[in-house]
């Protein structure tokens, strides 16, 4: 894939939260690629060249357990950086990534990225800062889940994925949500169905619309 120069404008963006600067070209990310849902990123084993910036969709990282079992990791979201802290170790992926819908992705190589961090040390440090506070937060979140009910962690992964779907419909497949909970998908379609029954979900096919945020808020405790 070829680099996007234009990207790297947004990469102080993503670390520091300024504004993004306007690219001042036409089209300022020719090299963008639009992918369709289940298209695989990168898959574990491969070698990180580089990193994607996500412009729009939703992408999935996963993993696969005992008996081939998929866990979700994590899901990213327009505006987020994929892929550069496989790429700072130096080592394979140990993890996959795949769409869950249309998504448009830009590729940064690993020498344009290493060289405009090296050419911007606030950049560099806030990139440093960013990723021990996400270890912290990371540590907190999976001790947290660890802790917690099937129900409150299906509750909880709803709470994010309002969140992450700009508090729009949720439109994930119920194996997916199951992998991200983790736990049994008929488990989790019980639950959904007694969230519906309590007036804190709507369901319509395989979206989810949260209707009680706060309600929903009170399960991740319950």
């Amino acid at each position: 894939m070829n680099s996007c120069s234009s990207c790297l404008l947004e990469i102080d963006h993503f670390f520091n939260e300024k504004e993004r600067k306007e690219s001042s070209q036409d089209n300022p990310h020719p090299f963008c690629s639009s992918l369709a849902r289940y298209d695989v990123i990168f898959s574990e084993g491969s070698y990180p060249k580089g990193v994607f910036y996500i412009h729009s969709g939703i992408v999935k990282v996963y993993k696969h357990g005992i008996q081939g079992k998929e866990q979700i990791i994590q899901i990213f979201k327009s505006g987020d950086l994929l892929g550069f802290r496989a790429m700072l170790s130096e080592k394979n992926y140990n993890v996959h990534a795949q769409c869950l819908e249309q998504t448009d992705i830009c590729f940064i190589s690993k020498k344009d990225f290493m060289t405009y961090l090296d050419s911007n040390p606030l950049i560099r440090n806030e990139l440093i800062r960013g990723l021990s506070m996400e270890l912290q937060d990371r540590a907190d979140y999976l001790t947290d889940m660890a802790q917690k009910s099937v129900k409150q962690r299906t509750a909880m992964s709803l709470v994010i994925l309002h969140e992450i779907y700009n508090e729009k419909e949720i439109n994930l497949s119920r194996e997916d949500l199951a992998n991200l909970v983790g736990t049994a998908t008929e488990t989790l379609i019980r639950l959904l169905k007694e969230f519906k029954k309590d007036a804190i979900i709507d369901v319509s096919g395989r979206k989810i619309k949260i209707v009680n945020l706060e309600k929903l808020k009170e399960q991740t405790l319950a």
